[in-house]
């Protein structure tokens, strides 16, 4: 392989996630390229889109010095359930952490990338990591990492990410949060956590009933109803200023779906007119457009994420069944035919499918499907499953579930596969939703 080396010395300043100091504190990670190797061609180790990915043999030595355990244990946590990598054991590493890259000690092992790496400091922590090819012997980059204590896992997500980046030439999600809902004081309240589950904090948001929030492309909003003062309304909740806005109310249920691409428009299901039916609501003008008839009852609006088609829940064809139609409401076709009862659609962010949920044998279950019409696949089997939202690389699915009792979060690959409960055992927690960044 021709390699092309430039050295780059640069400090970038990374607010990992807009949020408010008064719900929880900012952490900011700081980034330093210390040096970094590139190809004129980056070289691809996993091609991620083909259909038979073998996994990459890949060693991630424990890290010298203070939190290095911790921080390399996460990054192999995060790199292990993409389905991508083989984490080698480190019980049959020959090479210590000490030692110089050897690649004679890695290929004997089957390894064929290698991850080393320092850390110094206990409040502020420098971490110091190099990933390395071991069939062609030398080191794909270096970087040097700088953050608080607090900041830790946040460091370990985005180590695994540029990890991610070099082997597959693709961003990963492992910096990502979700948000959700959670039982807090006999009231629901919204949550965010990592994509993982850790770092589980309240947002402040409190009402009698909150339902599902959904973001804003850009990751800078979110939206949500919630039942107060016996009114039901639509509010968004907005990072940027730290503050929560009303943007609709009337009698009846209000529930709001997602936000178009550009950041100024939301899709809502209402009963304000004694019939469940579609809206469009303009945020910067409050200018409110009906987009369905009062004929059936229609709810569950899901904007594409190009902006161009909506996939909603209708009865129209005597049970409930997923339909698409264009924004304007014209052009309106079935998606569904199985099962009389499905619900709860939701895009992969290249507008290739489609999630939902469908009842079968009385219990609610995820399902996958092209907007084609193609025959659905079932993703989930045990007890009732719902909920489900994809990740921003479309390659994972959040979902809650209460097969272990009460209602819990999950995740699993796009497949079905890898079906784990992330959040803790202490909290009710429904209604996940992933950020798009």
């Amino acid at each position: 392989m021709n390699t092309g080396v430039r050295c780059q010395v640069s400090g970038v300043s990374k607010k990992l996630f807009p949020v408010p100091c008064s719900l929880f504190t900012v952490l900011l990670l700081f980034i330093v390229h210390f040096s970094l190797f590139t190809a004129a061609e980056a070289k691809i180790y996993i091609d991620i889109t083909s259909p038979a990915i073998k996994k990459l043999p890949i060693a991630i030595q424990e890290f010298s010095g203070t939190e290095g355990k911790q921080i390399a244990d996460i990054i192999r946590d995060d790199l292990e359930f993409t389905g991508f990598f083989l984490c080698i054991d480190r019980a049959a590493y020959i090479e210590s952490s000490a030692e110089a890259f050897n690649p004679k000690n890695w290929s004997v092992i089957g390894a064929e990338a290698v991850v080393k790496g320092t850390v110094i400091g206990e409040q502020n922590i420098t971490a110091v990591v190099s990933l390395y090819d071991v069939f062609e012997g030398h080191e794909i980059f270096k970087k040097q990492y700088k953050t608080g204590k607090s900041a830790i896992r946040q460091l370990a997500h985005t180590i695994a990410n540029d990890i991610y980046k070099h082997i597959t030439g693709e961003e990963g999600i492992f910096g990502t949060k979700v948000a959700f809902v959670a039982e807090d004081e006999g009231k629901k309240g919204l949550y965010m956590m990592d994509w993982d589950g850790a770092g589980v904090k309240r947002l402040g948001i409190k009402g009698n009933f909150v339902l599902r929030p959904h973001w804003s492309q850009d990751g800078s909003k979110i939206v949500y109803s919630s039942e107060r003062g016996g009114q039901w309304g639509i509010y968004l909740l907005d990072f940027t200023t730290m503050s929560e806005k009303k943007l609709f109310a009337s009698r009846g249920l209000n529930i709001a779906g997602n936000f178009s691409p550009d950041g100024d428009e939301i899709m809502f299901s209402s009963s304000q007119d004694e019939m469940y039916g579609l809206y469009n609501l303009r945020i910067s003008d409050s200018k409110l457009t009906r987009i369905t008839s009062a004929r059936w009852i229609e709810i569950s609006p899901a904007v594409s994420p190009d902006g161009k088609l909506v996939a909603f829940v209708s009865d129209r064809g005597g049970t409930p069944q997923i339909y698409i139609m264009n924004r304007n409401g014209h052009d309106t076709r079935r998606l569904t035919f199985e099962g009389s009862y499905n619900t709860s659609p939701g895009w992969s962010p290249d507008n290739k499918k489609i999630v939902f949920v469908g009842r079968v044998s009385g219990k609610q279950q995820i399902f996958i499907i092209s907007p084609d019409s193609s025959e659905p696949t079932q993703l989930t089997d045990k007890w009732n499953n719902e909920d489900p939202s994809f990740s921003p690389d479309g390659r994972f699915i959040i979902f809650s579930s209460d097969r272990n009792g009460d209602s819990s979060i999950y995740i699993m690959r796009a497949n079905g596969e890898s079906q784990k409960k992330i959040t803790p055992p202490w909290l009710r927690a429904f209604g996940p939703r992933w950020s798009p960044n």
